[in-house]
């Protein structure tokens, strides 16, 4: 029998010859590099890596790996919580050198190719004061992160990243070039709002752009009590809109910007973003300086680019568990729950991490696009970041035993926050009928299952 990694391999002298990206396989020096993503436990080693130049070179890829009947993997910016974007033996398509950006100051929109990262994309619509949200971590590529739906700093003003989305360029399993709107396909364009990756190839974007200027924003770390963790995010759901706040709360390691007699002690770390005036904001921002004495307060006016400058980029993670979840109350219980399972944990680095929501988001009907919890009022993620294999099964537990202390309300999770958690968590990303929609689109445009490797949602005649 051909093995998968072989039968890729036949097809590399076809791809050299017709793209005039770079095509790395495993003897080549920068092979490793290549294939290295943000988690460093997906140590996978695909058959070919491909880095296409432009949308037709997209399109000639996936008819090659369709007719060869490969696997196929797609890449933004490898963040990946699955590991999805990088698979043993598969063809892997890596958008990295598709960073075209055009940007339209007077009609306030922008065409964006997908291997662009969110923090390059705002630095350069910061240049015209301009910005559309996407989540908050700047590396992170814009095409996974806007295909799942895109939860960030400026959702509760404007929204989602995929409520900013205007139209995209995507390469569906057939190697045909789609220009999909609101008018064009929209059950595609319904479908890749939210979806993710389950139908196609996105190479470029075309986003709506806000004047956002300059922000109130920054870092307020305060005491991790139980009381302040439920009055920061009593704050933050009663704030103005224009406010949103992200609260970490963890057992402070040494970090540089962390006070030393404060090493060791359960803290939050709020980040804080205000769109609006400056004199507005740092009225909205007051209530929290007031909830305890803050341990540290970077909050001020600042370039909407900084936010994602303040903490710097994420170590690369070896080893992590995460779980995610939406809750319709975070009351002094909950809270509780979170200050006893972070002080519960033996990992080197645990954390929770709180969002209210609402807003534009949840003013957006439900079935408007795939991503279907627009009435969920808070969301929390947790996450052990440890240094070897063996103890996963011990935090996996932990994990698992803290997400069920914290639920209330519906089972549900941000498709872009779930790892893997097997089918049944995918189905809640989608829950009633949005995963029977999303699986006759799927149908439609990919009966194969040729975009399997992602929170699948199978083709409707599929047999699951």
């Amino acid at each position: 029998m051909t093995s998968p990694f072989s039968a890729a391999s036949t097809l590399i002298p076809q791809l050299r010859a017709e793209l005039d990206g770079p095509v790395i396989t495993p003897d080549d020096a920068g092979y490793d590099a290549a294939r290295a993503v943000f988690y460093g436990k997906f140590d996978r080693r695909p058959a070919v890596i491909l880095r296409p130049s432009d949308t037709a070179e997209v399109a000639r890829v996936v008819s090659a790996v369709r007719d060869a009947g490969v696997a196929l993997t797609v890449r933004s910016g490898g963040h990946s919580l699955a590991g999805h974007s990088v698979v043993d033996g598969a063809v892997l398509l890596d958008m990295a050198n598709m960073r075209g950006l055009e940007i339209d100051p007077e009609a306030k929109t922008a065409w964006a190719e997908t291997g662009l990262t969110a923090g390059e994309y705002t630095k350069a619509a910061g240049e015209h004061g301009l910005a559309t949200g996407f989540g908050d971590t700047g590396s992170v590529g814009i095409g996974g992160l806007t295909l799942g739906g895109g939860v960030g700093f400026l959702l509760r003003k404007y929204g989602l990243t995929i409520d900013d989305l205007l139209a995209a360029e995507i390469v569906t399993a057939d190697g045909q070039i789609h220009r999909v709107d609101a008018q064009s396909e929209p059950d595609l364009f319904w479908a890749i709002r939210g979806g993710g990756g389950n139908f196609g190839v996105a190479t470029r974007f075309k986003y709506r752009l806000h004047e956002v200027d300059s922000i109130v924003g920054g870092l307020l770390t305060l005491p991790g009590t139980s009381d302040v963790i439920a009055s920061v995010i009593a704050e933050a759901d009663a704030a103005p809109e224009e406010l949103s706040v992200i609260a970490n709360v963890m057992v402070a390691p040494p970090m540089p910007f962390v006070p030393p007699e404060h090493h060791g002690r359960l803290l939050v770390l709020a980040m804080l973003c205000y769109a609006g005036s400056v004199e507005a904001g740092e009225r909205a921002v007051e209530p929290f300086r007031k909830l305890a004495t803050p341990i540290m307060d970077t909050v001020g006016p600042m370039p909407y680019p900084q936010i994602y400058q303040l903490l710097g980029e994420p170590p690369r993670v070896v080893e992590e568990v995460t779980r995610s979840i939406f809750v319709d109350a975070v009351d002094g219980q909950i809270a509780e729950a979170v200050v006893s399972n972070l002080q519960a944990s033996v990992a080197p680095m645990a954390v929770a991490q709180l969002r209210a929501l609402g807003g534009a988001m949840a003013r957006v009907p439900e079935d408007a696009t795939a991503f279907a919890h627009r009435g969920r009022r808070f969301m929390i993620s947790l996450g052990a970041v440890y240094e070897h294999s063996d103890e996963t099964p011990a935090h996996e537990a932990w994990a698992s035993d803290f997400a069920g202390a914290l639920r209330n309300g519906d089972a549900g999770i941000y498709v872009n926050f779930l790892g893997n958690e097997g089918d049944k968590r995918v189905r809640d990303a989608y829950p009633g009928r949005t995963w029977d929609r999303l699986a006759a689109i799927k149908n439609r445009y990919d009966p194969t299952n040729l975009f399997r490797h992602n929170h699948n949602i199978p083709p409707a005649t599929s047999p699951r």
